[in-house]
């Protein structure tokens, strides 16, 4: 399998331990299907250098990214570090506009997903229709589509519409996630996109869904929303936990 060449030397511990999450999610994200051929992205924030973050070289496909590939850029969309790659202009649109409103999004993920696109193009939009959908009730924010994001003055709505969300529908064009680490921002894709995939199967039945109360909905996203309600003190987090499962799908000596 062919990999892009080495676009920079990362330096520091933290970064490289960043650059092999991001690497490791982005084949994660192919491996679960939830790629696009060369389009959509993942950035993570560079650890101790403000004003920076990791993203895809574009034209490779997300199963052949390596933590050497990755391409550091800054806020102003120029290389950090000599590289041989650009960046795709719509990624950098997004991902810096999250970067630079959400300081805690230490990760970006946003994906065109057959189920995903479907459930942005309803007006219905999400339905807390399922436990994974439970997850975002009252916890997911709307974008609406105004074309390709090629405008850097839209990422001023795009972040005023995400507000404190870690969830959001980019209406007629896809879903994002963001989360402190690159595992959170993975896990809530992966639920987030699981419940768009649920809800389209219960709507192509033409059957009326079984309601959840609104009292139950909110118990269940705050369930989610502290991991485990029998955790015990100094638990590891669930994300990480099942994290650090699912990299066996693509560093088996990994975890």
């Amino acid at each position: 399998m062919a990999h892009p060449q080495d676009s920079a030397q990362p330096t520091g511990a933290a970064e490289q331990q960043t650059r092999r999450d991001l690497a490791a999610c982005y084949r994660l994200i192919a491996h679960f299907g939830m790629d696009d051929s060369i389009y959509t992205h993942i950035s993570a924030r560079v650890p101790g250098e403000e004003g920076a973050f990791l993203i895809n070289p574009y034209g490779h496909l997300f199963r052949d990214i390596t933590p050497e590939s990755l391409v550091k850029v800054g806020f102003d969309g120029r290389p950090v570090a000599p590289t041989p790659y650009d960046v795709n202009p719509a990624g950098f649109t997004i991902h810096s506009a999250v970067h630079m409103g959400r300081p805690d999004a230490g990760c970006v993920l946003h994906t065109h997903t057959v189920a995903g696109v479907a459930v942005s193009s309803l007006a219905c939009g999400l339905q807390p229709v399922n436990q994974w959908a439970l997850q975002f009730y009252n916890r997911v924010a709307y974008h609406d589509y105004e074309g390709i994001a090629l405008d850097l003055d839209e990422r001023e709505r795009l972040v005023a519409d995400l507000g404190p969300h870690n969830a959001m529908i980019l209406r007629n064009h896809g879903l994002l996630t963001t989360g402190a680490t690159v595992a959170q921002a993975f896990i809530l894709m992966l639920n987030l996109d699981r419940a768009c995939r649920v809800q389209l199967a219960i709507q192509s039945t033409g059957q009326a869904t079984y309601p959840v109360s609104p009292q139950v909905s909110e118990k269940t996203a705050r369930q989610y929303a502290s991991g485990d309600t029998n955790r015990l003190p100094g638990a590891p987090d669930p994300s990480e936990r099942e994290w650090r499962a699912l990299l066996k799908l693509v560093e088996p000596a990994a975890a």
